[in-house]
């Protein structure tokens, strides 16, 4: 088996979606989190100048969406055939998407146009986003198949961010309330929630 190490800062942002699939697999990993300085540091020897990197044995290799797939196809959360990880990459495409929106608005520098972005996620393209994940899950309470995948790990991790931002962002969103509830009942995964940062 390989030896693995997430590098990312201490804060869940693009590296929470890549720790929640280690959890919910059950495989070990180093966690190294960085401080601003240490970045500085570290920056020059990794593939893209930024972060998240996953080191296997090693070697390291950049690219957020990459890893997921690669950890989610190596660790079985990948569907059992291509129209389940066709699926799975629809979904995780959508909720894509929707991160290319929040990072607009989240990191505009200008407070009158942050404003008019916030209003704007906030009103319109979130309850978009939740209507089109809520018609998303399956009959199962999962997104694809009868079992978790990395479809349901990284929604979970998106509409965890979006809660966060909007308190009452699902609550008339019954099938996304039960596949939270499902992957919370995940004993692996329950114990990383319970002792996140």
């Amino acid at each position: 088996m390989p030896t693995y190490r997430l590098h990312y800062f201490d804060v869940r942002g693009r590296g929470e979606g890549i720790r929640l699939l280690f959890a919910a697999s059950g495989q070990k990993y180093e966690d190294k989190r960085y401080t601003r300085d240490e970045w500085n540091l570290f920056k020059p020897r990794t593939p893209f100048s930024q972060m998240p990197v996953l080191e296997i044995d090693g070697k390291l290799y950049g690219q957020s969406g990459a890893i997921g797939q690669y950890l989610a196809r190596s660790f079985s959360l990948y569907g059992k055939n291509n129209i389940d990880a066709l699926n799975i990459d629809v979904v995780v495409d959508c909720a894509k998407d929707f991160v290319h929106e929040y990072v607009i608005a989240v990191d505009e520098k200008d407070e009158e146009r942050k404003k008019c972005l916030m209003e704007r996620l906030t009103s319109e393209v979130i309850p978009q986003y939740i209507t089109q994940s809520e018609n998303l899950v399956g009959p199962s309470g999962y997104f694809v198949g009868d079992s978790m995948t990395y479809a349901d790990i990284y929604l979970y991790d998106i509409v965890d961010n979006i809660i966060r931002l909007k308190e009452d962002a699902i609550s008339n969103s019954p099938k996304l309330l039960n596949n939270r509830k499902l992957l919370e009942s995940s004993p692996r995964l329950s114990t990383y929630l319970k002792s996140r940062k």
